[in-house]
């Protein structure tokens, strides 16, 4: 029989109805490769009691004929989506110790569904970075080598740990977040589909924020009929969620036909780039071909401020960071720093927070209290607001003139080396977010398709965006391309 693991959720969900597989052995096999993956570093909590155990409930169920769509399917979990009685720190030394007594919507909506928690997933700190290199549990391995090389690779971030245990098989599905990019660059760099919902179709409660205005869950999967099998398990309304949408959840997979005859896609001359990479660009245009050929009009549009989009997130998100996570000060939960004779309360907090945050997650905190300062606020953050309102208003334009998705590049570059986070300058860093952020400060839902390899043989994706509420349509598209790239690579078992 295939390895187990190797399986998508659709073909999983088939051998589960028909029994000729159970979930037990399913989960069991999940297991397997994460104990031979250990340097990965991709799962940094493993939950085996608890998979096999719901593994057997879902067994019980489909017994009864009482299964859902992820009944069955063991799935990883991103760091920062509290689990009930599972470690969640988010990727940080401050929440250390934290053991959630409640359990996140997304991953409540996923267990009510059948599905199975094998463990938790690392990210970097608090989602951010762009290679999962900034950890408390240290660097996540990308699966995928360069033709000729042993050098390792970042898996991209923050969502690595979810994009590599899918590249690796060490779970056929894994939750996400995207606040400017964080699940559709690592599927992109791993040759993942990863998907990020219009913001409020799943909710944020039980997520350990970062940016509550541009925080979106989404699912991470080795197919866009996958995404669209789990998206349909963790979207929803949650009452608990302010900005969660009071609106149905359409049959995501019901959408997928493939046909996008007729459909007009919009290629944003904004985003062809002074120094974006031959390969990157070229493998665009194949993009753009693949979509003529499948019956679909490419059409140049104009999105005119999307230049503006990435100093206009970095003011913004780090604004927003600043703000969630002053509430981590050592006093209720997590680390708390040793304190000296003579110390008070400011020196606690202090202490605690120089020691438990890392270096990215105090330069953001530094520049989001920097923007809001007296002095500062309507010069930058006003400003940023003012810019994100024009960039959304652009894609409805785009819209409203008949687009049905757009199509950009998903990254500027295939995957760098470990190592390369830590030699770039910030801004060098945040340039890896070009082609991602301006969906989120629109609120627009967005996929990366794997549709290729370069010239060493790493993954290229490519992007589409849609409509809000329309990830039927997007996922539709991202089928039609998926098919037409057919791709089927796997990364190299080194490890």
């Amino acid at each position: 029989m295939t390895m187990l693991n190797t399986l998508t959720i659709a073909d999983a969900r088939a051998k589960l109805a028909s029994k000729e597989v159970t979930s037990r052995e399913l989960t069991e096999a999940c297991l397997s490769a994460i104990d031979g993956a250990a340097a990965l570093n991709a799962v940094v909590t493993v939950t085996a009691e608890k998979a096999l155990a719901m593994a057997d409930a879902a067994d019980a169920r489909i017994a009864s004929g009482e299964a859902d769509a992820m009944t069955g399917i063991p799935v990883g979990v991103k760091d920062l989506f509290c689990v009930e009685g599972v470690a969640s720190q988010s990727g940080s030394k401050i929440l250390d110790g934290f053991v959630p007594p409640y359990e996140s919507t997304v991953t409540a909506k996923l267990w009510d569904a059948g599905a199975v928690c094998l463990g938790k997933l690392n990210q970097d700190e608090f989602g951010m970075g762009s290679a999962t290199e900034y950890s408390v549990f240290g660097p996540t391995v990308s699966p995928w080598r360069k033709e000729g090389s042993e050098a390792k690779l970042t898996a991209g971030g923050s969502s690595g740990g979810s994009a590599a245990a899918i590249a690796a098989d060490l779970a056929l599905g894994a939750t996400g977040t995207d606040t400017g990019g964080s699940i559709r660059q690592p599927a992109a760099l791993t040759g993942t589909v990863g998907l990020r919902p219009t913001y409020g179709r799943c909710s944020r409660w039980g997520i350990i924020a970062y940016a509550s205005s541009l925080d979106q869950a989404g699912p991470m999967t080795k197919t866009v009929r996958d995404a669209a099998i789990m998206l349909g398990a963790m979207a929803g309304h949650d009452a608990k969620d302010s900005t969660s949408a009071d609106m149905p959840v359409p049959d995501f997979e019901a959408a997928l036909t493939g046909d996008i005859r007729g459909k007009k896609i919009g290629i944003p001359r904004e985003y062809r780039l002074d120094g974006l990479s031959d390969t990157i660009s070229a493998e665009w245009d194949r993009g753009a071909q693949m979509l003529r050929d499948a019956g679909a009009e490419v059409v140049d549009i104009s999105l005119p401020h999307a230049q503006h989009a990435l100093p206009t997130y970095y003011i913004i998100a780090p604004a927003e960071a600043s703000s969630n996570l002053s509430r981590y000060d050592g006093v209720r939960y997590g680390h708390r720093a040793k304190l000296a004779a003579g110390d008070g309360i400011t020196d606690m907090y202090e202490k605690t927070r120089a020691e438990g945050f890392g270096p990215e997650v105090q330069r953001r905190v530094m520049l989001g209290a920097y923007v809001l300062s007296a002095g500062f606020y309507d010069a930058y953050y006003r400003k940023a607001q003012r810019v994100r309102t024009l960039i959304r208003q652009d894609f409805e334009a785009a819209f409203n003139d008949g687009i049905d998705a757009i199509l950009t590049p998903a990254t500027p570059s295939p995957a760098f080396e470990m190592g390369k986070a830590a030699e770039m300058s910030p801004v060098e860093m945040y340039l890896n977010d070009v082609f991602t952020v301006t969906l989120n400060l629109a609120g627009l839902p967005g996929i990366s398709v794997p549709s290729g390899l370069s010239a060493d043989g790493l993954p290229l994706g490519l992007q589409l965006i849609g409509k809000p509420w329309e990830e039927g349509e997007l996922l539709n598209t991202a089928l039609a391309v998926e098919r037409a790239a057919g791709f089927d690579a796997k990364a190299a078992k080194w490890w």
